[in-house]
């Protein structure tokens, strides 16, 4: 399927049912039909052609998201680009891309000013909401709605950058395929009873917005955030009787950290997503607790979207309905369109219970690396995708990631997960978030080092934490050091930067 045929199966149910909705105001299935139509007509009035790359630089919006059916339906390419990058990542992928065409919003002006004259590739740039030199208005970029969608020449259907933050930005490339494999996994593993109401919080520009395109499938509505404000967020789920969302785990401890939660009417959820980053078994115990049987993992990567595996509301639970204590930890278990498995060093496969990385087969995963053929046949190596992620599969087929390769901590000869460690400190009542980190030392080689965020209100003094975390995983893993910080530096779509995190504190800077 291309991107435009999600929406289209959506308005086959029903051309009249809300489609997309922001700020009290719907866009009709046929509406956006109709938008997507003219950005089409458009782009192919200046030149686009099937295969070309179209770049949409904006924060969660419903027009900017109706556009990405308009690039589907003149045969482009989609390129997100996500405004909260800095300039020179932006540059570095846009010029990666070689997008000819960029839509963005009039706020981002200046960063677009920043590169557009290093970009000689990018020949046309279109303002969504305002008039910026250089720029063509929105109503004067639109054109006749394109009456028949142009088959793209490839199955490439968007690229997706990867964080520069340990060198150049990658560009993912993901084809129809690969976002039907997610699309047809979500609807497999996930409930859906009637037509969904999804609200979109997080970036459009990562999980979910490739989280819409099974809920269009249904006829379902979005309900675009504009901003990511945890208060109207539980307003939002009250008022449209939202039905399914996505968080990252730092929104999620934000939201049950909030004083409204308890008095919000959340009875209308049937499947609240969280992933992109380990997530506390106490914390999700909690919102289990508060929030009902409706939490649901994914874990996945921009490689793979999203679906490597899944742990659903039911999977939380055993038989009698009590909490299934040994499986919060874990993602879950192989989607049902993935073979996983666990490899050593020398591509040996391991068995159950042993740990290695986690390598994958399916047609989730992506064609490549833009331009990057090292890099995609670094990522293939042995006929398996390479996740990156250290971890094992039980005697039940249950997937546990230990560790990011990157994030193990090594001291005294031992290696230490730091994921292992952080549920540990988020078992404390007074901890909110939280991230562990190695750093050198003389003595250990490196030690275990926490940073906290505290809950509205708690104290928590450093030797009592590191006695809390010693009682529960031995001396080794404890922490040698402890630093309180009033909050956790994040990435665009949530995860702690333990980089930046690690550079801070080795500048003595925190």
């Amino acid at each position: 399927m291309r991107l435009v045929d999600y929406l289209d199966k959506g308005a086959s149910l029903d051309p009249g049912a809300p489609c997309l909705t922001t700020d009290g105001a719907s866009l009709s299935y046929a509406e956006v039909q109709e938008l997507s139509a003219r950005v089409a007509g458009g782009l192919v009035a200046r030149g686009v052609a099937a295969g070309d790359t179209v770049a949409i630089l904006s924060a969660n919006d419903p027009v900017a998201f109706a556009s990405v059916f308009g690039i589907s339906r003149a045969g482009a390419v989609w390129c997100p680009v996500n405004p909260r990058n800095e300039a020179a990542e932006n540059r570095e992928l846009l010029d990666l891309f070689d997008c000819s065409v960029l839509v963005f919003q009039a706020t981002y002006a200046g960063l677009v000013a920043q590169i557009r004259d290093d970009l000689p590739k990018l020949t046309t740039l279109v303002c969504l909401d305002g008039t910026v030199e250089g720029a063509l208005a929105w109503d004067e970029f639109l054109g006749e709605p394109l009456a028949e969608p142009v088959r793209p020449l490839d199955d490439v259907a968007m690229i997706v950058g990867t964080g520069g933050t340990t060198g150049r930005p990658k560009g993912v490339l993901l084809t129809g395929r690969n976002l039907e494999t997610m699309s047809a996994i979500t609807l497999m593993s996930y409930p859906f009873e009637g037509r969904p109401v999804y609200l979109a919080l997080a970036p459009l520009t990562h999980a979910a917005g490739v989280l819409c395109f099974p809920v269009l499938t249904l006829g379902g509505e979005i309900v675009v955030m504009r901003s990511p404000d945890v208060g109207s967020f539980l307003e939002h789920v009250a008022r449209h009787r939202v039905t399914h969302t996505f968080l990252p785990p730092t929104l999620v401890y934000m939201v049950l950290a909030h004083a409204d939660l308890d008095a919000t009417d959340t009875s209308s959820l049937q499947c609240f997503w969280y992933g992109a980053a380990p997530m506390s078994a106490a914390r999700l115990e909690e919102a289990i607790g508060r929030l009902g049987p409706v939490m649901a993992q994914l874990f996945g990567q921009t490689e793979a979207p999203m679906m490597i595996a899944t742990l659903s509301p039911r999977d939380h639970l055993r038989a009698d309905g009590s909490i299934a204590h040994e499986r919060l930890s874990s993602a879950g278990r192989p989607a049902p369109l993935v073979t996983v498995s666990i490899m050593a060093p020398d591509g040996t496969l391991l068995a159950r219970g042993e740990t290695g990385e986690i390598v994958v087969r399916s047609s989730l995963v992506m064609a490549g690396y833009r331009r990057d053929p090292e890099a995609t046949a670094e990522a293939s190596a042995h006929g398996w995708h390479h996740t990156g992620d250290i971890g094992y599969l039980d005697d039940e087929g249950y997937l546990f990631i230990v560790d990011r390769a990157k994030d193990m901590v090594i001291t005294g000869g031992f290696n230490v997960y730091s994921t292992e460690v952080e549920q540990a400190v988020m078992q404390h009542p007074a901890v909110q978030d939280c991230a562990v980190v190695g750093l050198p030392d003389d003595k250990w080689g490196e030690r275990v080092t926490v940073v906290l965020q505290l809950r509205p209100g708690a104290s928590l003094e450093p030797d009592e934490l590191t006695a809390f975390v010693k009682e529960r995983l031995g001396s080794v893993k404890a922490p040698k050091q402890v630093e309180v910080w009033d909050d956790l530096p994040r990435s665009k779509v949530g995860k702690v930067l333990k980089t930046d995190i690690k550079k801070t504190l080795l500048s003595g800077s925190a």
